[in-house]
């Protein structure tokens, strides 16, 4: 097994080093012990504090990767790594909307949902690890896995394309149903809690349902973004590290765009376009290799022409 990588087993263990204070910094500061709900002005601040993070990790791989191993091989991976964060990001924002969906659907209150939040958070980071482990580890062995990927890819922003309206049902949502005819669950909430007592008897919340949903749409968005990143770079410290810095901003995200999912109606057909451009790249690499800055620039001109329009759709309609 050859898993080729920039990295150093000190720039390994800084980063996760980041990752848990960054982890303790989110928990305590946004949104600490007590139940309240996260501010418009905290959730900016927040969006880009995480955002200006990301820029400075790329900065400072740059620096790095000059001094180490060459200005080509620096510009490289750290357009790779932006590249792959914008795209990750962007991902994450229709991660966001299904939230919004679930969230409604059980009536959460706000100050409820951030706990549910960082779980969401916790998953989705255990989840891209082990993912992008495996698959690193599939395409060092079995390289025609990245052609497989392009497919599925290219397959599901088609799909996505084609069902971009289309509203979910969580009424006939299997797990959900499976989960309400096993488990004794509560008609109310009960504070923070995912499961209390009663007459001796454990019954869970509806609480500890919406955390199952948000797992599970943790998962299925983990098997549409990881095959994506791989297009971008193999290297599996410039794939974990976007995808760990796009995931580490997506409560104070989800807070900022609560109240304005409806201004973003457009930016489900910029992800399949995206997700349909990457999986075209995969397949091509073959016989053509599209330059990554090339990437990051399509990926950031399709995201940004569907975030214009949609804001510009939304003001005439007001």
């Amino acid at each position: 097994m050859n898993l080729m990588t920039i990295a150093t087993p000190w720039m390994w263990g800084g980063f996760m080093l980041f990752v848990l204070l960054a982890l303790a910094i989110d928990l305590f500061v946004l949104g600490g012990k007590n139940s309240q709900k996260v501010t418009t002005k905290q959730a900016i601040s927040w969006s880009l504090t995480w955002f200006a993070l990301a820029f400075l990790f790329a900065g400072l791989l740059w620096w790095y990767l000059n001094r180490t191993a060459g200005v080509e091989l620096a510009n490289e991976q750290a357009t790779a790594f932006l590249t792959g964060y914008l795209i990750e990001k962007a991902l994450s924002i229709d991660n966001i909307f299904v939230f919004l969906m679930v969230f409604g659907y059980f009536s959460v209150p706000v100050e409820y949902q951030r706990r549910v939040l960082l779980y969401g958070v916790l998953g989705a980071i255990v989840m891209r690890a082990v993912m992008i482990f495996a698959g690193s580890v599939l395409i060092s062995q079995f390289h025609w896995v990245l052609y497989v990927f392009g497919a599925f890819l290219l397959i599901t922003g088609a799909k996505m394309l084609l069902f971009a309206d289309h509203e979910v049902d969580l009424d006939k949502n299997f797990l959900l149903k499976w989960l309400r005819s096993h488990l004794r669950v509560t008609d109310d909430f009960h504070g923070e809690k995912f499961s209390i007592m009663k007459n001796g008897v454990r019954w869970f919340t509806p609480l500890a349902l919406v955390v199952v949903m948000i797992e599970v749409t943790d998962l299925i968005f983990a098997v549409d973004s990881i095959p994506a990143i791989f297009a971008i770079t193999t290297d599996p410290f410039i794939v974990f590290t976007s995808n760990i810095f796009a995931i580490m901003g997506l409560r104070a995200l989800y807070f900022l765009l609560a109240d304005m999912n409806e201004r973003f109606h457009l930016l489900k057909y910029g992800l399949a376009f995206v997700l349909i451009f990457v999986g075209i790249k995969m397949l091509m690499m073959g016989f053509y290799k599209i330059p990554t800055s090339w990437s990051l620039g399509a990926v950031g001109l399709i995201l940004g022409s569907s975030i214009g329009l949609s804001l510009m759709s939304s003001r005439q309609k007001q």
